[in-house]
């Protein structure tokens, strides 16, 4: 690459080891290569919108930092309110939870013009840019009404929406623009791939050409599944070294671990993972073996009712399961709704004999593929995963379950704690060999390769003055 790499991203890290699946991801990348790393400050700000007129330094390191501030009123518009109350709903496929306000569709479009204009003063005629996620769809179709011709990558960490939902969004005409105005899109699988094909097909004003590329208003761009991994040589060590053992977990000799890694959110589908796990004890002989389910789940988002709802569901599911179930010295289901260090969380994935993998929708999913590299070759745990994981498609070994379905579910837990060493060897002997070659070196390269022999474009459409 001649020119730098400028990642564009709604978090940034501001502590020397992050956390976090995108932020882990993009800050291994850059740590390799070097570049500029351009996102928004973590507090927000008081002053009017108007003012912020510049990037600030954020923060030293292998590469160049800076970010953007909000003001708290753009917070609640264009994070909670259009990026995480329309976008997230429509592309899990939860239209009926999309809250449409004006205002906030207001200050989203604002946000993303102001951080392109602060990018377009940065940028250096050779450099690439590489946006990430929902937040920022708008932004190179900002940055090409300002005249930047610079290659612009995108990639989508969540599943891409299906055609059948997008006229539930408000701004669904602008949405073609937004996309189209990008290089190269990146996307987790390619079943996301066919979805944003099939939005295109049924667009007026583009042709679908050959390869997964498109032409539209004249100017061409390209789509792609490029599937996110991790660094399994660090993660692995990461949890070797904080490795916990039974006695501080309060465990019985011999007693099986369950555990479960996510964020709060509606689409993690822990309610039903939940009810799975009770459905298990349900099956479970008075005397046989034990299992205690761990789930972590930080709250995300959480003035949202959505999230509030998810919450106390999960807390009375919670106390419905361990107040039928529980014994004095064991408590079937521990629901710890707070962060957990990652290195504590490295070693606890470590001693899972089962992980739980089971989305309702999702982009790709990293625990998944944490959870295999953070086991132990000769006696490893076994991954429950969901068909609607994006690490499904690569991840073919593992015990792969409908999330909709209880009694699956159930059962699959119970295949798990009791499968032979042999199967379970040779199960993660499979998953292990796929996370380590498809790597997050992998991901990066191959991502980057495509964008940059991608042809700088001439005409980049009238999406810029269309939006106003």
């Amino acid at each position: 690459m001649t020119g730098r790499l400028v990642v564009v991203s709604n978090r940034i890290p501001t502590e020397a080891a992050p956390s976090g699946g995108l932020v882990v991801a993009l800050h291994e990348c850059l740590s390799e290569q070097g570049g500029l790393w351009v996102g928004s400050a973590p507090d927000t700000v008081e002053v009017p919108s108007q003012a912020l007129k510049e990037l600030e330094e954020g923060g030293a390191g292998s590469y160049r930092r800076m970010t953007f501030d909000v003001t708290e009123a753009e917070r609640e518009g264009y994070y909670l309110g259009y990026a995480n109350g329309v976008l997230w709903p429509l592309f899990h496929r939860r239209t009926d939870l999309i809250d449409v306000e004006d205002a906030h569709a207001v200050a989203y479009l604002e946000v993303n013009a102001r951080v392109a204009r602060l990018l377009s003063a940065e940028l250096r005629p050779d450099d690439v840019v590489w946006i990430h996620d929902y937040h920022f769809l708008p932004l190179a179709c900002e940055l090409r009404g300002l005249g930047v011709r610079n290659r612009i990558g995108f990639f989508l960490h969540t599943p891409f929406p299906q055609a059948a939902d997008l006229p539930a969004l408000p701004q669904r005409e602008a949405f073609h623009d937004w996309v189209a105005s990008h290089d190269l899109i990146g996307l987790q699988t390619e079943r996301d791939v066919a979805a944003l094909l099939e939005v295109f097909r049924s667009d007026p004003e583009t042709e679908v050409l050959l390869n997964g590329r498109m032409r539209r208003r004249g100017a061409t761009f390209s789509v792609g599944s490029f599937p996110i991994g991790i660094d399994a040589g660090e993660f692995e060590t990461l949890a070797r070294e904080n490795a916990i053992a039974d006695d501080d977990l309060a465990l019985g000799r011999g007693q099986k671990l369950v555990l479960g890694v996510d964020r709060l959110d509606y689409s993690k589908g822990l309610v039903n993972r939940f009810e799975a796990f009770g459905a298990y004890l349900d099956m479970r002989e008075a005397d046989g073996e034990r299992a205690t389910f761990i789930q972590i789940a930080p709250p995300s988002r959480s003035a949202l009712f959505a999230y509030q709802e998810i919450r106390e569901e999960l807390e009375t599911m919670s106390g419905h399961v361990n107040g039928t179930h529980a014994e004095l010295d064991w408590t079937p289901i521990r629901y710890i709704c707070r962060p957990v260090p990652r290195p504590r969380v490295a070693g606890l994935m470590r001693r899972a004999d089962v992980c739980l993998v089971t989305p309702l929708a999702d982009g790709m999913n990293l625990v998944a593929k944490e959870y295999v590299a953070a086991q132990e070759p000769d006696d490893p745990g076994v991954l429950i995963l969901s068909h609607f994981a994006g690490a499904a498609e690569q991840m073919r070994a593992a015990l792969r379950v409908n999330p909709y379905d209880i009694g699956e579910m159930a059962r699959a837990i119970r295949d798990a704690v009791s499968m032979p060493p042999d199967e379970r060897r040779a199960r993660h002997a499979e998953l292990l060999d796929g996370v380590r070659r498809q790597g997050i070196s992998w991901w990066t390269g191959n991502f980057l390769d495509r964008l940059q022999s991608v042809p700088r474009r001439e005409h980049w459409g009238e999406c810029a003055e269309r939006m106003g």
